[in-house]
């Protein structure tokens, strides 16, 4: 009757004794932890494979179509140099013609206020639309460069540590450039390089 009453408390179901179930949960028990550097295992082989199957055939395919590179004859004239001297024409966003003409070799001044200790070294490339610009530039070259080493040499160390001193630079230069050429030809200057020493 007892053994009813236990079977009727547990839906009818009979309970197994603990030594019944101890065998079979010692085997499941035994699979799971014989190995469980098998999840560990499988992560490190094939992690570096996804890794390089991802860069190969999804990530490089991408970037290159990203990146689309124009066709070779384009690409070898944009590549190559421009001679010194040189001016080049490209379109601007405006639809006009854009003339860049270097001024020649690199300026070297001294900086003001460091007694001859230090100098500045620049390149300066002027840009513009007017067809005529090389050639107005070309003849004005020297006068052009003197200017750019007088204004350039009236720098202090601190006027060039200053946030935008290449702005500031530009504006003085273009301003004293066109003004020295007679009509506003310079819309652009370009400092290609600028180096304290």
């Amino acid at each position: 009757m007892a053994e009813r009453t236990a079977e009727s408390r547990n839906g009818g179901a009979r309970t197994a004794p603990s030594e019944e179930a101890s065998p079979a949960g010692a085997a499941a028990k035994s699979q799971a932890s014989g190995k469980p550097w098998l999840p560990l295992l499988i992560t490190v082989l094939t992690m570096p494979a996804l890794a390089f199957a991802m860069t190969k055939f999804v990530l490089v395919p991408q970037m290159k179509h990203a990146l689309a590179l124009p066709d070779a004859p384009a690409a070898a004239a944009a590549a190559a140099p421009a001679k010194p001297g040189s001016a080049e024409a490209a379109k601007s966003t405006d639809g006009k013609f854009k003339v860049t003409v270097p001024l020649g070799s690199k300026i070297l001044v001294n900086v003001a206020g460091t007694m001859g200790t230090r100098y500045l070294m620049t390149s300066i490339t002027l840009a513009g639309t007017d067809p005529e610009m090389k050639a107005k530039i070309e003849q004005n070259k020297d006068q052009l460069m003197d200017l750019a080493t007088s204004t350039l040499c009236t720098k202090t160390i601190a006027d060039l540590e200053k946030p935008g001193a290449r702005n500031v630079i530009r504006n003085e230069l273009m301003t004293v450039f066109n003004n020295a050429m007679g009509a506003p030809i310079i819309k652009e200057i370009y400092i290609t390089e600028l180096a304290i020493q």
